[in-house]
């Protein structure tokens, strides 16, 4: 199902027009990096420390984790000279005193990190290393833009430019887990003239792919114990990363099957297999590469080629039995769900959606729970994706004469904007610095608070043509990235505040 371009979109990518960046912006642009480059480093050191992961134990605001961090970003608020608010899952640091606003849209909670993964802690920040990276969870998504963006404010406050628009530094502590209390917080908060995230890429994001997930239960059932079977097939950390990793237990594989396997395997260059041989058994490790679950295309899902591998089997059907089959058969290595019934569509401005098995985990021995990610774009009725999601599930059901649990489907909002005065100007600030004149605004897999604002854009941290390394077990921001944010972002704050 392929949707023609919307016609509210065309001003973005046909208009070329962008004003010149003025010289004000310029030079305090200029300023913030030769005076608080370094210091903006030294502060991401201090933000990336705080373990702010979501725990099941607390709440975010009875987080000590949380709390600390807030302390710390109170603390800051101060040595900078700004306002600082504490709303309990939200925060707001602002400098100035007008009714009218900018906001500038960030989030400081984390995914967990896999330490096995990391040369050094990933809640401390490895400059070292890899010369010229700033290693640590939180890097990138989005500790580094909050740093950046402190000091943005704090040239523009050293330079004492006049502004029409107050600045407004909204920290959000639950945007990686539950929207819910900022939908809430957003009820009574003055919305802003602008918005402006710093949780996505450059140029300018105008569209948002909706987050939507997929899960389904594979309880164990009587099998033969005698015949080939698989058992602990499990992989991924959550859900909105790509899997690393993955793993599943052979029991009775013959000679010929296990030299098949293995030949297999060697034809497989994407993943590194390992085999551990038990007496009767062989346990297998798939080794991928994680990435954010919005670019699956930037990772190696250890989950869909494990699967792969065990394709040509002839498997028992109990859980992990009938996980692999639906992996195979519902998503296999494909990206866009065209083996997923009737749900692939695409749309010629946001792109394909996208499908992933992300997560796979054990609660009791054998009875396991698959979580598929999917991104969608606009152009589809989520009606109608919901009752296709679930008439390709019950017919893979009705081939295998198996019943499970109900599926279980969630299916978030795409945003598409009609209404963004201010990206050309931040189009403007992006061709200045980077030297590409001809950028125009792009959409994203991913999705970020830009969907609770009337009309929010979203600027960087990363760059065009370069994957994101947030969610990843390797997140860094390099050097001269955050440099270059600093003067994108001073920027951004002066001509924006000023349209």
């Amino acid at each position: 199902m392929l949707v023609k371009k919307l016609p509210l979109i065309l001003p973005f990518l046909t208009s070329m027009a962008w004003a010149d960046l003025s010289s004000q912006a310029q030079d305090v642009s200029n300023y913030a990096v030769a005076n608080y480059h370094q210091a903006q480093i030294h502060t991401l050191g201090n933000l990336v420390s705080f373990p702010t992961v979501k725990n099941p134990q607390f709440t975010v605001p009875s987080d000590p984790n949380f709390i600390a961090f807030k302390q710390y970003l109170a603390l800051k608020a101060k040595q900078l000279g700004f306002k600082f608010e504490d709303h309990g899952y939200t925060v707001l640091i602002s400098y100035g005193e007008q009714d009218d606003k900018i906001t500038v849209v960030t989030h400081g909670d984390v995914q967990p990190a896999d330490a096995s993964k990391w040369k050094s802690s990933p809640f401390e920040l490895d400059s070292h290393s890899e010369p010229g990276k700033l290693i640590a969870r939180g890097s990138e998504d989005d500790k580094g833009p909050i740093a950046t963006a402190l000091y943005a404010m704090k040239a523009i406050k050293d330079n004492n430019v006049v502004l029409k628009r107050r600045l407004e530094l909204m920290i959000y502590l639950a945007e990686e887990s539950d929207w819910a209390p900022l939908e809430l917080f957003m009820q009574d908060y003055q919305q802003p003239d602008f918005a402006v995230t710093i949780d996505a890429s450059y140029p300018v994001v105008v569209a948002e792919k909706g987050w939507c997930s997929v899960k389904n239960q594979f309880p164990d059932q009587h099998f033969d114990k005698t015949k080939l079977y698989a058992e602990h097939f499990r992989g991924g950390a959550f859900a909105s990363q790509i899997p690393e990793d993955a793993y599943v237990t052979l029991h009775n594989v013959t000679a010929n099957q296990l030299a098949a396997l293995k030949n297999k395997a060697q034809q497989i260059n994407a993943v590194a297999f390992e085999f551990t041989h038990h007496d009767n058994t062989i346990s297998i490790h798939a080794k991928g590469r994680s990435a954010h679950s919005s670019e699956p295309e930037s990772g190696i899902n250890a989950i869909a080629y494990l699967a792969h591998l065990l394709g040509d089997l002839s498997l028992e059907m109990n859980a992990s039995g009938q996980a692999i089959n639906y992996v195979n058969e519902l998503i296999g290595l494909d990206l866009y769900g065209s083996q997923f019934g009737e749900i692939a569509y695409s749309h010629d401005f946001m792109g394909p959606m996208t499908v992933a098995p992300t997560l796979l985990t054990t609660k009791d021995l054998e009875h396991l729970t698959l979580t598929v990610n999917l991104r969608r774009p606009v152009g589809k009725d989520k009606d109608v994706l919901e009752q296709q999601i679930a008439q390709a599930v019950d017919n893979w059901q009705v081939l295998h004469q198996l019943k499970l649990p109900a599926t279980d489907i969630v299916l978030s909002d795409p945003m598409l904007l009609d209404d963004a005065p201010h990206a050309k100007t931040l189009l403007a600030i992006f061709s200045h610095y980077s030297g590409q004149k001809d950028a125009k605004p792009v959409s994203i897999g991913g999705g970020t608070n830009a969907k609770l604002f009337k009309r929010a854009v979203s600027f960087g941290p990363s760059m065009p043509g370069k994957a994101y390394t947030g969610h990843s077990e390797h997140e860094f921001i390099t050097q001269e990235q955050i440099k270059l944010n600093l003067q994108m972002y001073t920027a951004m704050m002066i001509e924006v505040a000023n349209l």
